[in-house]
């Protein structure tokens, strides 16, 4: 074990409010899972993966940290929800784009699926969604978002067909 970084040990949710969904802002050729987000969230001070959930681009969804425990995916929002990362969501120029496979969208359908069974009162949003309402208005605009994450619109992603 690397003695720069302390074996982690999870604080606790009191409640679960949100269920936010991101992207790994990389482009669709990297094949990445929690290994290498955990290397990263490490490099940036973080005590491991900041998302309790990761779904790789075959669809398979690897676990994070519990699912109990406070996550570091959202400032501001860490206490009171669950993170779930998409591998992807940039193209090979670097810009924000909906490049996730059908396999990652069924997986999400699934995993959102089991989650709002047991946080039923939990909003499912995006990243960008959480960002600051500059105008007042009462809805985060695109011109409003601080990042795209992940790239695509949650809320219509989830509206019946």
């Amino acid at each position: 074990m690397n003695a720069s970084h302390p074996p982690y040990v999870p604080s606790y949710r009191k409640t679960t409010e949100l269920l936010v969904v991101h992207c790994s802002a990389t482009r669709p050729t990297q094949d990445i899972g929690v290994r290498e987000i955990t290397h990263w969230h490490r490099q940036r001070g973080f005590d491991t993966v900041g998302y309790h959930y990761v779904i790789r681009r075959n669809g398979e969804m690897e676990t994070g940290r519990p699912e109990k425990a406070i996550g570091a995916h959202v400032k501001g929002h860490n206490a009171n929800s669950i993170g779930v990362c998409l591998v992807g969501g940039i193209d090979a120029a670097g810009k924000p784009a909906n490049n996730f496979t059908a396999a990652q969208f069924v997986t999400l359908h699934r995993l959102l699926g089991q989650l709002r069974e047991h946080y039923p009162e939990a909003r499912v949003l995006g990243h960008r969604d959480l960002s600051p309402d500059r105008n007042g208005d009462g809805i985060i605009t695109p011109n409003e978002f601080i990042k795209a994450c992940p790239s695509f619109d949650v809320a219509a992603l989830l509206k019946p067909r």
